[in-house]
């Protein structure tokens, strides 16, 4: 998975498309969750963004879900995932990937339960104009 987030940058950047540092478009998480914007480009109906997300211990993402999908690989740390039922459907380490699909019905948190920042590379594949993260309500439960 690794090498599917750098070869899309290496495209991105050999094809000409934008590489733009930023600030992280916010799906409400914990302090110091940060977002960079390491490339993206786009196409008539979609947007691809590779970004890097850290987590810092203690933190979370926010519950939040996407508009299409996600492929994130674990560049450090380790990352706790939770769907709405608080269930973990995951727990992802170093050299890890993971896929998010999109939609409403997925709504999701990550957090960081370990003791060094989480680092994930991320490629979101967007419909054209959708924001990385879609805020979804707490739903009122203790992620176990």
């Amino acid at each position: 998975m690794r090498k599917v987030l750098r070869a899309a940058a290496i495209a991105a950047v050999s094809a000409g498309f934008t590489l733009a540092p930023g600030v992280a478009q916010a799906t409400p998480g914990g302090p110091g969750v940060t977002g960079k914007t390491l490339a993206h480009w786009t196409t008539s109906r979609w947007d691809y963004s590779l970004r890097e997300i850290t987590i810092p211990p203690g933190q979370g993402t926010g519950w939040h879900y996407h508009d299409g999908y996600l492929y994130a690989y674990v560049k450090q740390g380790t990352l706790s995932h939770f769907d709405a039922a608080c269930a973990s459907d995951g727990v992802y380490e170093k050299g890890d990937y993971l896929k998010e699909p999109p939609g409403a019905e997925h709504v999701h948190m990550g957090q960081n339960r370990g003791a060094v920042n989480v680092v994930l590379e991320v490629l979101y594949v967007l419909p054209h104009g959708a924001p990385f993260a879609e805020d979804a309500p707490d739903p009122g439960c203790e992620p176990k």
